[in-house]
């Protein structure tokens, strides 16, 4: 299982990767309820539309974190708002291979929690290795989430040395 956070799945979904993407992984995708909320129930812009189409489609579910002690310990612990938290305990309960976050603080708790982790870089990138679409749409996606995504500019540079090396 994938679990997503908020960030990612808008910058995938505005990068125009997360069909591809959701078609392509082989692990259930998955949000928790606080997540649903910030991408679809806020405005209804192309990239929440996006999101609650995979929604409807049912690939990815909303799942509800029962355990609200460990949503508010992750909270306080690690500095994250209530989705990053829900995030990360609902892929502690499901046991997920992997969190999609771009949340410093929450890349922070799941490299202390032993969690797997990308970013929407990461994903990017991994399509762009499997040939889920060309380097020059890639280089244009990596645009798209240079100003979407609050990214270092280091960061954006070591992603297009990596599209731009090829795969």
């Amino acid at each position: 299982m994938i679990v997503f956070d908020a960030s990612t799945l808008i910058f995938i979904a505005k990068a125009e990767l997360l069909d591809s993407f959701l078609t392509d992984i082989e692990l259930e995708a998955a949000i928790p309820v606080e997540v649903k909320k910030e991408c679809c129930d806020v405005k209804k812009s192309l990239d929440a539309l996006l999101i609650q189409k995979a929604l409807d489609e049912s690939r990815i579910k909303v799942v509800a974190v029962k355990n609200k002690k460990l949503v508010v310990r992750l909270s306080v612990d690690f500095g994250l708002g209530k989705a990053e938290a829900e995030a990360i305990a609902l892929a502690l309960k499901e046991r997920a291979q992997l969190v999609g976050i771009d949340d410093k603080s929450g890349i922070n708790a799941c490299k202390l929690l032993g969690i797997g982790f990308t970013t929407a870089l990461g994903i990017l990138i991994r399509s762009y290795q499997k040939g889920l679409i060309s380097r020059s749409s890639a280089l244009a996606k990596l645009s798209t989430l240079a100003v979407y995504g609050r990214y270092r500019s280091s960061i954006i540079e070591d992603a297009r040395l990596k599209l731009e090396a090829g795969k």
